[in-house]
């Protein structure tokens, strides 16, 4: 998370180019939506238990369980000739490389049409969403997030700030909902389970669609090749290999000391 903020800030005082990234995380890790209040939907004990890692986001949304998947991350001006100026629409342009990918993959996508998980940052304020299902990400679909077979297989959120459009998401290779719903709180155990069969209607993973026609599941490599390629494509750009800078990477150092590693940021409500 301190690698994507640091990013935008250095690609707004002009120092790098407009960025996209993969990655992965390493521990697994639950992030929160900056939004979401930590003690009382985060069981903490567990997620202790299962060794997980824990921070907040400075995008919003809900939880998302960072296991067997792969992150992407675009960091773009505002002005980029071709980006729209409106929060949606610049949602949907960076996210035409997601639906490109999926299919290539082989499975039929379609994109939804509501907006909720999306944030727009101006200064110091913040648009929230609307009150989401559970505290869960993947439970109900977002504006311009992917759908396969009617369910969630991509999510995605977006911030604004000093001129600069951050956008990252998570796509899913496998998901362990056992393992994320037992690191969540709920009212009490029916309601848990009763959330939990819902998530599981909601949302899938790539290999799970793969699986569902008889096709072979692909690798986490596999899969940044596609997307690698696919958000060129969307894009309509080509890509050229990079890495961190040095003043990217000793910001990233700061924000995570002094930031995302920080209680009072990831416990903040």
């Amino acid at each position: 998370m301190a690698i994507d903020e640091a990013i935008s800030i250095a690609h707004s005082e002009g120092a790098v180019a407009p960025t996209v990234r993969f990655y992965g995380w390493n521990p697994a890790s639950l992030s929160i939506g900056y939004f979401q209040h930590a003690e009382k939907e985060v069981d903490f004990r567990a997620l202790r238990e299962h060794g997980l890692g824990f921070v907040r986001r400075s995008t919003g949304g809900r939880a998302v369980l960072h296991d067997q998947e792969l992150t992407y991350s675009i960091v773009v001006s505002e002005g980029y000739p071709g980006m729209p100026a409106n929060l949606a629409e610049a949602c949907a342009e960076l996210s035409r490389g997601l639906l490109i990918g999926v299919q290539r993959l082989g499975l039929d996508t379609t994109m939804t049409g509501q907006i909720d998980e999306t944030e727009e940052q101006s200064g110091s304020e913040r648009v929230s969403e609307r009150k989401p299902l559970t505290a869960a990400c993947f439970d109900a679909p977002s504006k311009y997030e992917l759908l396969v077979d009617g369910r969630k297989i991509a999510g995605s959120a977006q911030m604004r700030g000093n001129g600069v459009i951050m956008q990252h998401g998570s796509i899913l290779l496998e998901l362990d909902d056992e393992k994320l719903f037992s690191v969540l709180r709920f009212g009490g155990p029916d309601i848990k389970q009763r959330m939990r069969k819902l998530f599981g209607r909601k949302a899938a993973s790539i290999n799970d669609c793969l699986r569902r026609r008889e096709m072979p599941p692909v690798s986490v490599q596999r899969l940044e090749q596609v997307f690698r390629d696919s958000f060129a494509e969307g894009l309509n750009v080509e890509f050229m290999d990079g890495q961190l800078t040095e003043g990217e990477l000793e910001l990233a150092a700061k924000l995570s000391r002094e930031k995302y590693g920080a209680d009072n940021w990831n416990y903040l409500r």
